[in-house]
């Protein structure tokens, strides 16, 4: 009879997360996830192989939970430009530290890793591009929002002074 899981892939993606955010990747050994969780070293081994079969399971997990908290905001926002802003506002961090979406740019050299970022943008992209009007004009301005979006949150969480979203689409609409 198997072993019953006494914590969760997910919550030891959670805790790698939590690593990563405070330490950077390189923190996410087995040693301090053992540590962390509670778990053997040698538990961790079985589970995931290698350290960067474990961080990249963790970063796979976040975007996986990104994707579902984009479906929900894609689905709740409307098809406006005020909609295109609840829809990105639903997806920003609301820690300083930038939440769980800084860091999904922990390795893109990793090709799983950077596969999933850009079916994400373009994903965010789209949804942006049919709130203002759709068509290529739709498609330009959601592109441009996206990243004034993405440069907004990284200078935030370096301390940088931030502007107004809703302003940016104001000036593209």
């Amino acid at each position: 009879m198997p072993r019953v899981k006494l914590i969760s892939d997910q919550e030891v993606f959670v805790i790698i997360r939590r690593l990563i955010a405070t330490s950077g990747d390189k923190a996410a050994t087995f040693g301090a996830v053992s540590r962390a969780t509670g778990l053997a070293g040698a538990t961790l081994v079985q589970r995931f192989g290698t350290q960067d079969g474990m961080v990249r399971a963790a970063l796979l997990s976040a975007w996986d939970d990104l994707d579902a908290q984009t479906a929900l905001a894609e689905a709740t926002a409307d098809l406006t430009p005020k909609g295109a802003q609840a829809l990105l506002k639903s997806l920003t961090p609301t820690t300083d530290a930038g939440g769980e979406t800084s860091l999904l740019a922990a390795d893109f050299r990793d090709p799983a890793l950077r596969a999933r970022a850009g079916q994400w943008r373009e994903r965010v992209e789209l949804a942006l591009a049919l709130r203002f009007g759709g068509g290529s004009k739709g498609q330009e301005v959601a592109a441009i929002v996206f990243s004034a979006w993405q440069g907004q949150l990284l200078w935030t969480m370096v301390g940088g002074k931030s502007f107004r979203l809703k302003d940016v689409i104001k000036r593209l609409t």
